[in-house]
């Protein structure tokens, strides 16, 4: 089952059930106008909606023309925005690129750290850069949405909790990450709004690409009209999403409408390129003693889509632009 969320005026937007092609849709049924409302009633309205699924494929409703332009993000709001860093080769590589060492339980104790999550940018809002000193980046991940989680969730537990499974670029200001840092408290100034691609999908519809709690597509970053980066974002999530939901879950529950982030997807392979700006500076940096590649300036444009072994895009495409403020690209 694939989902959507159509700007409509309102706060939360209106949820729509989307062909499994991405072309056509239909809204849901009125008891379920937003996705927060099904995800807080999943039991009743997840049969309804995958019927509403079913006749759509089937031809038996018409549907509307899906338009991304018209597109929120599937949930324009969050109850908690979470994100892991959960592919080691990154952590290695970004904190070298700060000077700072992984911690020594880099391998058996996830990072996590929470974002903003009162508003979520749709696939094709625009970046604003209020200031190019910040160091503007865009982190090309996956995450899943979750449903109701208790506190105490173990990793063999936490499959059922998992909802739908969302594409999205976890946009960053490198240049405040270390003084933030430095003062022991945790990102904030430098993680802005971050952006979703059109569709939330549900694990089966992902079929063999969701196995083990983890994604496996291939994302790509096709930045500014060429591809940089076409990682695997299955094999090297040193911590699946069941792992990252008994970790969080250890102190706390985590009520239905949580995200939660995978961290940017990043292979050891370099051949396979990068998901952010911030690994390929790492990487001239090792090789020339000094990053080379700017970060996002005005003008510039991100795009993210994955794809399954079939070539097949469940998520549809992020395709942002960077603009200042007032709009002016």
């Amino acid at each position: 089952m694939k989902l959507a969320t159509l700007r409509d005026g309102t706060r939360d937007g209106r949820l729509l059930v989307v062909r499994r092609d991405g072309a056509v849709a239909t809204p849901s049924d009125d008891r379920w106008p937003t996705l927060q409302r099904a995800l807080d009633d999943w039991d009743a309205a997840a049969p309804v909606l995958a019927a509403l699924a079913a006749e759509l494929e089937a031809g038996a409703i018409d549907g509307i023309p899906v338009d991304p332009e018209r597109l929120a993000a599937p949930l324009p709001r969050a109850y908690e925005w979470v994100d892991g860093s959960a592919f080691l080769n990154h952590v290695i590589l970004v904190r070298k690129a700060r000077g700072a060492e992984p911690p020594p339980t880099l391998e058996t104790d996830p990072l996590i750290y929470q974002g903003g999550s009162s508003e979520m940018l749709g696939p094709r809002e625009p970046i604003t850069l209020h200031d190019p000193a910040w160091g503007l980046d865009f982190e090309s991940e996956v995450a899943v949405i979750l449903g109701d989680t208790p506190l105490g969730t173990t990793a063999a537990d936490a499959s059922r909790h998992v909802r739908l499974v969302v594409l999205l670029n976890d946009v960053t200001l490198r240049n405040l990450v270390p003084n933030e840092l430095a003062k022991g408290f945790g990102f904030f100034n430098s993680k802005p709004a971050t952006g979703f691609a059109p569709f939330a999908v549900t694990p089966d519809e992902l079929g063999g690409a969701w196995q083990g709690g983890r994604v496996h597509v291939r994302v790509r970053s096709t930045y500014n009209g060429a591809v940089v980066g076409d990682c695997d974002s299955g094999p090297e999530m040193h911590f699946s999403f069941a792992q990252l939901i008994a970790h969080i879950s250890k102190t706390r529950r985590f009520t239905a409408g949580t995200i939660l982030g995978s961290g940017t997807v990043s292979n050891a392979d370099r051949a396979r390129g990068i998901s952010c700006l911030a690994e390929r500076r790492m990487i001239e940096t090792i090789d020339s003693g000094a990053p080379a590649t700017p970060f996002m300036k005005v003008g510039d444009t991100i795009e993210i889509e994955a794809f399954d072994a079939a070539g097949t895009s469940p998520f549809g495409s992020i395709v942002q632009h960077v603009i200042a403020p007032g709009g002016a690209s």
